[in-house]
């Protein structure tokens, strides 16, 4: 869970952020942008790092913001899910990553697996969608919404790693490899293995 702190901060820069797109009187945006300095200095100060990795991680945000959305796919075959090792921290998580503009979904979803692992899958259904600050995760500057999808394999050929990923493999429930937990946690796992079980269940909301 969150530092309730962090997420104060998270949220006065949220609305200070979104507070100079919309206004339009100067001594507004004098304060608009105090606020959003106030919350990054809060930011880094929470997480003990220079207030310029901060400035770097939000970057530039016009219009109303919002949390990001990020796809993640759960291949299961033969007891064993499917995970690929990123490169950034040489640790193991479940093909995915930002949703793109003008993508469904599903389709990024599919799309991130072909690019990441080199195999063609379809997807089944959603088994969890959360929201990253209520769970075990890092914390993290950004606001995230996480999809989980539950996939299958349209063909049988030969994982191939993509240039994003240094390895892909399938590991067992009972013996996964260090997780690349600002990606995804044993949780998320854990869950893909139950929903793939029992296909009745009722998607997690959380």
């Amino acid at each position: 869970m969150e530092d309730q702190w962090l997420t104060w901060a998270k949220r006065l820069s949220a609305l200070a952020d979104t507070g100079l797109h919309y206004c339009r009187d100067k001594f507004d945006r004098e304060r608009y942008e105090e606020i959003a300095e106030l919350s990054r200095s809060m930011m880094a100060a929470l997480g003990t790092v220079p207030l310029e990795r901060i400035a770097a991680a939000l970057g530039e945000r016009d219009g109303h913001v919002t949390p990001k959305i990020d796809v993640r796919a759960a291949i299961i075959d033969d007891g064993r899910i499917l995970l690929v090792k990123e490169k950034m921290d040489g640790r193991w998580t479940m093909p995915g990553g930002y949703a793109e503009v003008g993508v469904s979904a599903a389709d990024n979803t599919v799309k991130e697996v072909w690019e990441e692992a080199g195999i063609k899958v379809a997807v089944s259904r959603l088994y969890a969608l959360r929201h990253k600050a209520r769970h075990a995760y890092p914390p993290d500057v950004l606001d995230f919404y996480k999809l989980f999808f539950l996939c299958e394999r349209l063909d049988d050929a030969p994982l191939e790693p993509g240039h994003e990923v240094h390895d892909a493999a399938y590991f067992p429930a009972d013996d996964l490899p260090p997780l690349s937990e600002p990606r995804v946690i044993a949780r998320d796992i854990a869950d893909a293995f139950a929903f793939h079980a029992d296909p009745a269940r009722a998607a997690l909301i959380d």
